[in-house]
């Protein structure tokens, strides 16, 4: 048992998101807050585990019901405001959703796209097209999740 004093210890913030694949492209969405896309997903909540924070935050941003997460990685990602662990899973049922069909039922998103990786840049910061890019190595591979620190 470690003798530190609590103030010393991690209190990372958790989020949790899916990498929905199609072909070489990407599902990406636009909050509403943010000046940059994303994947879909969110923090997790007290008590809650990230595979059930993942499955809620695409009920609750895309109306769809999810039940089958891959867990592929986990990203250490140092910021100012605060240190953050984000869970990155796979949702293979969800491959290929057709964006035209998805609803926004909590207003917090505008828009929903397929991105081609090569175009990742252009649509977001360059920490997130670095772990989407390492997960879909890995998914594609159909490798062992990885671990990554800051999208690398």
């Amino acid at each position: 048992m470690s003798t530190e004093p609590v103030s010393r210890l991690a209190a990372p913030r958790v989020a949790a998101g899916a990498i929905i694949v199609r072909e070489s492209s990407v599902l990406l969405v636009r909050p509403t807050y943010k000046d940059h896309w994303d994947i879909p997903g969110g923090y997790v909540e007290i008590g809650e585990s990230p595979a059930d924070a993942c499955r809620r935050e695409i009920r609750e941003e895309l109306g769809i019901t999810v039940r089958d997460l891959r867990f592929a990685a986990v990203d250490w990602a140092p910021d100012r405001a605060g240190d953050k662990l984000l869970f990155l899973f796979a949702a293979p049922e969800l491959d290929g959703v057709d964006v035209a069909r998805l609803r926004f039922p909590d207003g917090e998103l505008a828009e929903a796209r397929y991105v081609r990786l090569p175009d990742l840049e252009r649509y977001t910061v360059p920490r997130l097209v670095r772990r989407i890019r390492a997960t879909v190595r890995v998914i594609d591979s159909g490798g062992f999740p990885i671990y990554l620190e800051n999208g690398e």
